[in-house]
């Protein structure tokens, strides 16, 4: 999906400290010659209050970034805070408890229980570690998404839009100190995927929350404050105050340079005489191709090529 870009950035006081920032964080899988480096030693931090895309090429490391934030998988090297609690130290059942009480998620499936109506797929999280929401922040979060009207609703009774937005109110209904949003317009049309970056927008600006979102939209990463973009398990570059076409830009420049990098010789291909005739494709089974046909006779009714 491919979305609009956004209405021009508001200007607003720049806040204190970093949500979430990340020294040296390393990220491999596999070992020895089989080792896949995902993630190169990265420094980064997220500013709090703000709006941050993440976006690179496939296989940059972009979502291994934000689990490895969000505490969803360890890390080979490297450092890890959320807030001012390094979380690369903690043992699982402390990264779970922290990940429910200080963390919101939203996915590009919307991960709603089919069989629970859209309030209770909101309080579902708090519901089971036995915590009772702030009324008042919940209905606000609430009427700011505009699900007043769908609350009694299940999920198939709703939009692709309309279960976003309850996934969106899920993970905000918490008040967490960090929502990670990994590619949440995938999976809807044009104008439902502009709702739902609305709405994020709208909670960074209106309910003063701190959003990461991975994406390869440049349209919906133009909603955002930031853009960082990775490329080789690095952070290459980022953009402030991004446009749609500034990313996409900045992106088909990664995309030359990675080609470049692939193929350092510039490819095979001999440019400096003409070209030869084109071998004959291998066959499916494996088989090597077939000798050339001899060329045709005057009795030979053959085409030419």
């Amino acid at each position: 999906m491919s979305t609009p870009a956004s209405t021009p950035h508001t200007e607003r006081a720049e806040p204190s400290g970093s949500a979430a920032r990340a020294r040296g964080l390393t990220k491999a899988y596999g070992s020895g010659e089989t080792a896949v480096l995902a993630l190169d030693a990265v420094d980064v931090d997220i500013a709090r209050q703000r709006f941050t895309a993440v976006m690179g090429p496939s296989g940059s490391g972009k979502s291994t970034l934000m689990h490895t934030l969000a505490g969803l998988d360890s890390v080979s090297a490297g450092q890890v805070w959320l807030g001012d609690t390094e979380i690369t130290g903690l043992k699982e059942r402390e990264l779970t408890r922290l990940r429910r009480d200080r963390i919101g998620f939203m996915f590009q499936s919307f991960n709603l229980i089919p069989t629970l109506n859209a309030r209770e797929n909101i309080t579902l999280p708090m519901d089971i570690a036995g915590q009772r929401p702030d009324a008042e922040w919940l209905e606000h979060v609430i009427d700011t998404l505009g699900l007043r009207d769908r609350l009694r609703h299940r999920p198939a009774q709703l939009s692709g839009g309309q279960q976003q937005r309850v996934a969106c109110a899920r993970a905000l209904a918490s008040r967490p100190e960090l929502i990670f949003a990994d590619e949440p317009t995938g999976n809807l049309d044009s104008r439902a995927g502009l709702e739902v970056l609305g709405f994020l927008r709208e909670a960074v600006d209106s309910l003063g929350q701190t959003v990461v979102m991975v994406t390869h939209d440049p349209g919906a990463a133009a909603h955002s404050d930031l853009v960082l973009f990775l490329a080789d398990g690095r952070i290459v570059d980022e953009m402030a105050r991004p446009t749609a076409e500034g990313v996409l830009e900045r992106m088909k420049r990664f995309d030359v340079l990675h080609g470049a990098a692939a193929d350092p010789a510039g490819g095979a291909t001999d440019t400096t005489g003409p070209p030869g005739p084109a071998a004959a494709p291998a066959d499916p089974a494996g088989d090597p191709p077939a000798d050339p046909p001899a060329k045709p006779t005057r009795d030979d009714p053959s085409p030419q090529d």
